[in-house]
């Protein structure tokens, strides 16, 4: 669930610097002069909204695709709890051969 929220997070942030690479074209022979006046903010805004996006990511995630969970295992807890369930045992080495 992390990695589907930082992937999803990662290029979201890549398609929107590529997006700005090419609206901003035209201030570029001031990128030297611009990281240095406002290279902190910069980073800052772009870490508070890699939080955001991260964080919608997983909630959104979390609520979708982990909907109704609980309800679909609930069998197998009771079948474990009823202690007949059979447990179907791993093929071992010996079996192969």
């Amino acid at each position: 669930m992390i990695g589907n929220a930082l992937l999803f997070t990662i290029l979201i942030l890549l398609g929107y610097g590529f997006w700005l690479l090419g609206q901003l074209q035209f201030i570029a022979r001031y990128q030297a002069v611009l990281y240095h006046a406002y290279g902190t903010p910069i980073l800052i805004f772009l870490a508070v909204l890699f939080v955001n996006l991260f964080g919608a990511a997983l909630a959104i995630g979390r609520r979708f695709f982990l909907k109704n969970t609980g309800r679909k295992l609930s069998h197998l807890d009771k079948q474990f709890n009823a202690s007949h369930a059979d447990l179907p045992v791993p093929p071992s080495e010996e079996d192969f051969n």
